[in-house]
């Protein structure tokens, strides 16, 4: 008898560590714990639109301050999220520096192919992270780079093809606003390709406004530059990049 009780006991024992080693109940798949009620970010990609969400996210970059309403690019280690027109004071946005943690409630939303979270509030929390740019050249004009919308990106070994013309007809390597009809201090449009396949991106005037360099960087290109650039992966009828850097291609 005692040698039977030995044997559920070890085997109980057994059980239990393994148990310790499974993922805890809102954990990221790197180990990330979240807090109760925290989504992992495969909870909030799967969540309906329109309904709330509440995610623990790092500031990556800020875009804009306006009349208490803030909007950012954020990142975890598994995704990233888009937050536009957070309720935000102006003391506490100048706490929103890159590596911040924070903590998102809000809705999700949609905008021309652009999944963000609105209508949000925040709360600053214990923590830092810098997300690495990662390399997504080889998933242009492929179906799976939606997945990594918002994420802080980079493409490589990109040339740059004409944009458009100026008033003399003459071919020219960006556009002040989509369309020309802009000045110095817009956003800035321009064309690069990869294997034959030409693709837009852009620098957002109020992400990187005309004192910044990634906005002379792109103001000094010529056509068939070879660049690496790096950006967030933003979406607007498609993919369209708010790039942060320029560089001659290694």
């Amino acid at each position: 008898m005692k040698k039977l009780m030995s044997m559920l006991l070890a085997v109980m024992l057994v059980l239990a560590c393994v148990g310790c080693g499974s993922q805890k109940d809102g954990a990221t798949a790197d180990g990330d714990v979240k807090s109760e009620g925290v989504m992992t970010y495969a909870e909030y990609a799967a969540a309906e639109l329109d309904t709330e969400v509440v995610v623990e996210t790092y500031v990556q970059a800020k875009q804009s301050w306006w009349e208490d309403k803030a909007t950012v690019y954020t990142q975890d280690k598994d995704g990233a999220y888009f937050v536009y027109n957070m309720a935000c004071s102006e003391e506490d946005y100048a706490k929103l520096t890159p590596g911040t943690k924070i903590k998102v409630t809000g809705f999700k939303g949609e905008w021309s192919g652009e999944v963000e979270i609105m209508d949000a509030t925040f709360e600053i929390m214990e923590g830092n992270y810098i997300a690495p740019a990662e390399d997504v050249t080889s998933l242009l004009g492929k179906d799976e780079l939606i997945d990594h919308q918002n994420k802080f990106v980079a493409f490589k070994g990109m040339t740059v093809e004409a944009a458009g013309q100026d008033e003399n007809g003459n071919d020219v390597a960006f556009l002040y606003n989509w369309d020309g009809s802009g000045q110095d201090g817009d956003d800035l449009y321009f064309n690069v390709s990869l294997d034959g396949n030409t693709y837009n991106f852009t620098v957002e005037s109020y992400l990187c406004d005309n004192t910044t360099d990634v906005y002379a960087a792109v103001k000094a290109l010529n056509i068939g530059d070879k660049i690496d650039m790096e950006g967030f992966l933003y979406w607007y009828e498609g993919v369209n990049p708010h790039i942060t850097s320029v560089k001659a291609a290694n």
